[in-house]
């Protein structure tokens, strides 16, 4: 079976290491980098230490609106789609490459596969729940992390193509954590003894482009007697600097640029505790065992809440400030989310298919 993959973000590079090294074993994938996540430190960065084949076609989009990033990559993909022949179009998460490759695929009556099928937070003002919502309705094959996911789908009244295959990032994590043990410095470059340190990620606009939301994190965040680590993604730090507080953070907080996966790993792996409004940092935090605080209103993983791991604290300060002293305590392990064979149960339910 020939599988046109669609990748553009960072999250999908990590999902695609796991899912690729199964594709090219029994398949003929075509991957393609759609340019979503376009400078070294947010994609080569990735290619470069997970392995991942060189993709053969990069469409190097960029940056721009949801309408205008979303319309050049169904251009883009339907050249692609026309030229390539696939026989399904795979694609991840809840990402404008993840709509445009539905888009396309529906279009054009090719088979579409969506990874991560089946996640609902149930916030239809973010951009990423509609693209989840919109891709899950036109796919042929839904992989979901969960069995919530699956019942989710359910209630929307989608069955048929529904695979409980488990999480792809905790395929990849399993391999990641011991070869980061290996190779990764960070903590010793960055001077870090011990684990009395907060990480923190802040890169959501509804937190980013908010500027009483996002100097209430900062605040709370350079009130903590501990060091946060705080590698910054781009708007992170323009916006920062637009509302006069990039000066404050660099000065109370380690603000440093964003690192490679195996150094994240790490530096994950080793906090006290993870401040974040990443979707995907909420599973490596529970899949590592660290205390997650979430600066958001709601969850697309509400597996890591069930287990007392994960808290969402929004943008509230007291709630904030409670969760940095107290920090959540999980009950739980990755078992809700498989058991790190996704990525070769995708590969078989589509060899299946094809036979």
């Amino acid at each position: 079976m020939r599988v046109l993959s669609v990748i553009g973000a960072r999250p999908q590079f990590i999902k695609a290491f796991a899912v690729s090294r199964e594709l090219r074993t029994d398949h003929d994938e075509v991957l393609v980098h759609t340019g979503q996540h376009y400078d070294e430190e947010m994609s080569d960065v990735f290619f470069d230490e997970l392995g991942i084949p060189e993709p053969e076609y990069n469409l190097g989009v960029g940056s721009g609106t949801h309408g205008q990033q979303t319309g050049e990559m169904i251009i883009e993909l339907e050249r692609l789609v026309d030229g390539t022949e696939p026989d399904v179009v795979l694609c991840y998460g809840d990402t404008n490459s993840t709509l445009a490759a539905g888009i396309v695929a529906s279009k054009m009556d090719v088979e579409l596969a969506h990874v991560e099928a089946g996640l609902r937070s149930f916030n239809r003002e973010m951009p990423e729940e509609v693209n989840r919502v919109l891709t899950d309705h036109v796919s042929d094959f839904l992989f979901a992390p969960s069995e919530r996911a699956v019942e989710y789908l359910a209630s929307e009244g989608i069955t048929d193509g529904v695979h409980f295959v488990g999480d792809v990032m905790y395929d990849t994590l399993l391999w990641a954590r011991e070869e980061a043990a290996r190779q990764s410095s960070i903590l010793r470059d960055l001077g870090i003894e011990g684990t009395d340190y907060l990480l923190a990620t802040v890169h959501r606009p509804r937190n980013t482009d908010d500027p009483d939301r996002l100097e209430t994190i900062v605040s709370c965040l350079a009130a903590d007697p501990r060091d946060v680590i705080f590698p910054a993604h781009p708007r992170t730090r323009k916006q920062l600097a637009e509302i006069e507080l990039l000066t404050f953070a660099k000065r109370e907080l380690t603000l440093i640029d964003p690192v490679g996966y195996l150094d994240f790993i790490t530096l994950q792996a080793n906090a006290e505790s993870i401040v974040t409004d990443s979707g995907g940092i909420q599973k490596e935090a529970f899949f590592l065992d660290v205390p997650c605080i979430t600066l958001r209103e709601e969850t697309e993983w509400p597996e890591t809440v069930d287990s007392g791991g994960n808290v969402l604290v929004g943008a509230d300060a007291d709630a904030i400030r409670d969760a940095l002293e107290n920090p959540p305590v999980s009950a739980s392990d990755a078992e809700p989310y498989g058991d790190g064979t996704a990525a070769a149960e995708i590969s078989r339910v589509l060899s299946d298919e094809s036979s």
